[in-house]
């Protein structure tokens, strides 16, 4: 049966993994053995996915990214150039901790900018937006922006990736889509009007 899925000579996919149609996987990546690939994910140039890392659908990974064993991605996520994320908080070269490697999830269109390095056990919420060069040392809300070493927050992002300026009732509208959120005891949630009473869609942070 042919695939359904597109990768260039140079790559190389190892037996056991799992890639839906529509996937590109560039030149000299390595998808390793148990990987789960949703559908129309692009995996771009020298890109290393270790064994059971699992893809929801659309997402974008750009060239030199690292993703190690514990990762979980959902649809839509974007993984800027050369951002790396770690599974162990204490390693040592002489002491073998395979096996004890600490999970990181990122939540629905998050977005992890340029060289930013997550270190594992700390979540990624939905459409939050990590800066170029960030170091990720704790959970990260939705639609959070944070930037910098350690990462510290700056701000709220809409989903399609603008800042978010509140008013003092709490509300702000993404200049480009026009939807708007709603602050309130530290954490923000996109007002959906298409619902009773204009009721508010809570997005988890886990699967």
């Amino acid at each position: 049966m042919e695939k359904e899925y597109f990768a260039h000579s140079s790559a190389i996919v190892d037996e056991g993994c799992t890639i839906a149609k529509g996937v590109k996987i560039w030149h000299f990546s390595h998808i390793m053995s148990a990987c789960i690939i949703g559908e129309n994910c692009n995996i771009g140039q020298n890109v290393v996915i270790s064994p059971e890392v699992v893809l929801g659908k659309n997402v974008k990974i750009q060239n030199n990214v690292s993703l190690y064993t514990g990762v979980t991605c959902d649809d839509d996520v974007f993984l800027g150039p050369s951002c790396v994320f770690t599974n162990v908080t204490n390693p040592r070269s002489a002491v073998n901790r395979r096996g004890q490697y600490s999970k990181t999830h990122v939540g629905k269109g998050a977005s992890i900018g340029a060289n930013a390095t997550i270190v594992c056990g700390h979540d990624i919420g939905a459409f939050a937006f990590i800066g170029a060069g960030a170091v990720v040392t704790k959970t990260i809300p939705p639609y959070a922006c944070v930037v910098g070493n350690p990462a510290k927050q700056i701000g709220w992002m809409s989903e399609f990736g603008h800042r978010l300026d509140f008013d003092n009732e709490g509300i702000a509208t993404c200049p480009e889509s026009n939807e708007k959120y709603k602050l309130e005891k530290g954490k923000v949630e996109k007002l959906d009007f298409d619902t009773p009473n204009n009721s508010v869609g809570i997005l988890s942070l886990t699967n």
